[in-house]
């Protein structure tokens, strides 16, 4: 029998993206599962699991209890948006340490965050709940344009988009009612007003209703009116990090979040932090492992350290840089090359990883028609000293790896 705590993961996600996440946590805890698939590249990683359909929340509950009679469980935890409240329920049905499913809740409804962020004095965007097309236009009114229409329970910027003119409003609304209907908590739609400035995330850790704000990660979106994210970096030294902090470990507190890791999302407008959202959960797109390649502070372990009443190590280890870029295709069609410079990658050492996440044949679609997973064939990784030595290498690598489409008709 190990001697090692032994915690419940939730939804382990995809090996591209989330497989880091169940590797780190696994190398410091004996990991049970809940999956709704029976486990493949998972099981190095775990000692038991449980096959559920984790879309329903009566299934999920069943399903971790039955591994909690198995093991004595140490904690519980997740990555997956989606499964954030259905697990602070399991949580604290175990009598393990969790967040309640109530402030879960509304760190997953934008409109009930954004209630919070103005009680507590937090800067954020104004923002007004619109059901139907006439509502959007009543909202618009009061906001003026141009204005941000976003679902109010979803994530991945599906169904976000910049409206500049009311000529633009009523395929915007539909566009983002569309993206709304998907989600299974909130099928509303907020009109907000636009934040015009450059886009940040705060990665923090908050241990007995304290946050500390460990890296801060520039965004590059890409084209308007979506919100597409293309490139992330993090510099372990950015100075912009003591400043935007304050305002993360705010928005933390609003929201009643005493323990967990958050990915809290704002835009700098005129050079003060104003918010977005509180993800609460080791951020996606490979932001955790970019923190972890540039500071050496290990986030899934945290959360996992967290969940299970520990108190997560901060020390950074490293004082660098990292960054990944998505790749996405020049126009919607079926993917029929994808190319890497091969004696380039073998060697250039700060290339740290080149990954295809789409077929040859598969079809690529852009926004409005498709999103992120729709849209993206792969992605790269760089290292660097500074995040301005990142960002150079992303651009030479790019000049090294090509995705070519054949437009459909």
């Amino acid at each position: 029998m190990s001697a090692r705590p032994l915690v419940l993961v939730v939804s382990p996600g995809d090996e591209t993206l989330r497989g880091y996440c169940l590797e780190q946590v696994a190398a410091a805890y004996d990991v049970v599962l809940l999956t709704a698939t029976e486990p493949s590249w998972e099981r190095p990683f775990i000692v038991d699991h449980a096959v559920v359909d984790l879309t329903d929340p009566a299934a999920l509950l069943a399903g971790g209890r039955a591994l909690a009679e198995r093991h004595d469980l140490a904690g519980v935890v997740t990555w997956d948006e989606f499964h954030l409240v259905p697990t602070a329920r399991l949580a604290r049905a175990l009598g393990l340490s969790s967040p309640s499913a109530e402030v879960m809740r509304a760190c997953r409804n934008k409109s009930v965050a954004r209630t919070l962020f103005v009680r507590h004095g937090v800067p954020s965007a104004a923002s007004i709940t619109a059901r139907t097309l006439l509502e959007a236009e009543l909202a618009t009114a009061t906001l003026g344009y141009p204005v941000v229409i976003k679902p109010a329970a979803f994530a991945g910027a599906i169904g976000v988009i910049r409206v500049d003119g009311p000529q633009e409003l009523p395929a915007a609304f539909a566009f983002a009612s569309a993206g709304a209907s998907r989600s299974r908590e909130d099928t509303g739609v907020l009109v907000e007003e636009y934040l015009d400035g450059p886009e940040v995330s705060v990665e923090c850790v908050t241990h007995h209703g304290v946050t500390t704000a460990v890296a801060v990660n520039r965004k590059h979106l890409g084209p308007a009116p979506y919100f597409d994210q293309i490139d992330h970096t993090v510099d372990a030294t950015d100075p912009l990090l003591a400043q935007v902090a304050p305002t993360a470990a705010a928005a933390v507190k609003a929201l009643g979040i005493t323990d967990g890791v958050q990915h809290v999302e704002m835009r700098l407008v005129d050079g003060r932090p104003r918010l977005i959202e509180v993800n609460a959960r080791v951020a996606g797109d490979m932001i955790g492992h970019l923190v972890r390649l540039a500071t050496g502070i290990d986030l899934p372990k945290a959360a996992a350290d967290l969940a299970c009443g520990q108190t997560p190590d901060l020390t950074p280890t490293r004082n660098g840089a990292a960054g990944i870029r998505m790749l996405y295709p020049n126009a919607s069609g079926t993917l029929t090359a994808r190319h890497i410079n091969q004696p380039f990658a073998a060697h250039t050492p700060w290339l740290r990883q080149v990954q295809w996440i789409r077929e040859i044949g598969d079809q690529l679609v852009l926004p409005p028609e498709g999103d992120l997973y729709t849209a993206r064939a792969g992605f790269y990784i760089v290292t660097g000293r500074t995040a301005a030595e990142v960002t150079e290498r992303l651009d030479l690598a790019d000049d090294e790896i090509t995705v070519t489409v054949r437009a459909d008709r």
